[in-house]
């Protein structure tokens, strides 16, 4: 019989999820700042996907090795709370420098940097949750996360506002120049993120790797790992996957090829293609009988996740797709669709991108409201249930934005992202934990963010083709383009299967 963790109060999940408010505070100055920032420094618009290929790609290869290097790291602070610490000092010097690039490769790779900083810290904060929390509390552990996770976030994103409106610091600058009210708040941002990360560092206790074995089945554990042994061992699906994936990259990079399309857009080939050769050198390095290694064990768990898992997966790829859509284009969408101009330097532009930042907090608040609410709806339905519902509500406001020119009425379709923001944050981990061995909960949710940074790497190489090609340089289109993804993932959601 295995034995079950203890329910934790109210303000110990409180405790323990407290440093998202300051990760999250970090990412959304640069959801929010980073294309303004780009375009500020002179990057055209069709460009800019490109350049947040950064972000997508730092959480495709930080997180899964951070996940791996948690699930076996024991210190004084634990096996989490070492990479809280270490993400927060590093992602709070890259806030406080960002802002002050002077010039745009710089600032790609500023962005590189602090997204991988940030990713430290966050990946094994969804972990933490799978290892401290019943199953009975799960959904309030994420949805606590989801909390913090607006709050930091509405705070984040009017903070230029604030600075501009109320306090009359300039909003403006010359040409190639950041204004003063950005930079001041990327410095507040690397303040309250290593504040709020150290405050869950200090104030929550891990479970010991002995008293996370006691809460294990271990019939089932020993059957898994049994079965993990057998798969690191076989080389052969290793060999099968790489060969599709090498194939399928070389024939779609011939293709584009022969069609001439921009350059961007061989990221999508590339990256397959190379996924296919990192699944062949596993097999090579298994059938050498090198298995004691991080590498060969992650792409094993990547070819045996379970099935709950790879449901979820399609779920995450067009809800992700959706919401980078939306945070790479938004500004520039707002600013020319509804403010009517494309003039960095102008005070109208400058005040379209401010408002894109209230926007971005109004979904976010609304989320840190809608985490709790959440919870009730799941109890007379179902996780499943909820998170549908609440990502085609989500998808149907993104896409309303073409309607509206009228900034004040924008408010209202980020009320919806709210909804479907606070679900995405939440739901999909609830029903994931339930499907993963304790010993693999790290290196799982680090896998589990392939799903999240492949559709953002689609959409960096694919959308500013389609804005350029297609939409005639209107940006608002990749929004409208974003809402029928999110919708697609609220009908997928209903055929995952939820056990505990």
């Amino acid at each position: 019989m295995k034995k079950e963790k203890k329910s934790l109060s109210f303000w110990q999940i409180w405790n323990m999820s407290f440093g998202f408010f300051g990760i999250q505070f970090g990412f959304a100055l640069q959801n929010a700042n980073v294309s303004r920032i780009f375009e500020t420094l002179g990057a055209e618009i069709e460009n800019i996907p490109i350049l947040w290929i950064a972000a997508p790609v730092t959480g495709l290869i930080i997180q899964p090795i951070i996940g791996h290097l948690s699930d076996n790291t024991w210190t004084r602070l634990g096996r989490r709370r070492p990479f809280f610490l270490i993400g927060a000092i590093l992602a709070s010097i890259a806030l406080l420098i960002m802002p002050n690039s002077p010039t745009l490769w710089i600032a790609a790779g500023m962005l590189w940097i602090m997204d991988a900083s940030i990713n430290i810290s966050m990946e094994p904060f969804r972990a933490f949750v799978g290892d401290m929390l019943p199953s009975k509390q799960r959904t309030l552990g994420f949805s606590m996360q989801s909390f913090f996770i607006g709050t930091g976030a509405i705070i984040a994103s009017f903070l230029p506002y604030i600075f501009t409106e109320w306090l009359g610091i300039s909003n403006t600058a010359p040409a190639g120049e950041i204004p003063l009210s950005v930079r001041l708040s990327f410095y507040i941002g690397g303040a309250v993120f290593l504040v709020s990360v150290l405050w869950t560092v200090f104030s929550t206790k891990e479970y010991s790797p002995e008293e996370l074995a006691e809460f294990e089945d271990k019939e089932l554990e020993a059957q898994m790992k049994k079965e993990e042994l057998a798969n690191i061992k076989n080389s052969k699906s290793d060999f099968k996957i790489g060969i599709i994936f090498l194939s399928i990259g070389l024939v779609l990079t011939f293709i584009l090829n022969r069609i001439q399309v921009d350059e961007q857009v061989y990221i999508l080939s590339i990256g397959l293609s190379l996924f296919g050769l990192l699944e062949l050198t596993s097999g090579l390095l298994k059938k050498s009988g090198k298995l004691k290694n991080g590498f060969v064990a992650v792409i094993s768990d990547f070819n045996t996740m379970p099935s709950t898992m790879k449901q979820l997966a399609v779920v995450q790829f067009f809800s992700w797709f959706a919401l980078f859509a939306m945070w790479i284009y938004t500004t520039s969408a707002v600013t020319s669709h509804v403010y009517g101009t494309t003039e960095t330097t102008s005070e109208l532009y400058n005040n379209g991108a401010n408002w894109v930042g209230i926007c971005f907090g109004i979904y976010n608040g609304f989320a840190a409201v809608f985490a709790f609410l959440l919870i009730l709806l799941a109890k007379f339905t179902n996780r499943k249930i909820t998170h549908s519902i609440s990502l085609i509500i989500g998808g149907l406001s993104l896409a309303s934005i073409f309607f509206i020119t009228n900034p004040t009425l924008l408010l209202l379709p980020f009320v919806g992202i709210g909804l479907a923001w606070a679900s995405i944050l939440a739901m999909p981990y609830a029903i994931l934990t339930g499907s993963l061995p304790s010993h693999k909960m790290g290196v799982y949710m680090g896998i589990f963010n392939f799903y999240i940074v492949i559709p953002q790497i689609l959409a960096a190489s694919v959308l500013g083709f389609l804005v350029k090609a297609l939409f005639n340089n209107q940006p608002i289109y990749a929004l409208v383009l974003g809402g029928f993804s999110m919708i697609l993932a609220g009908i997928l959601v209903v055929f995952v299967k939820d056990k505990d």
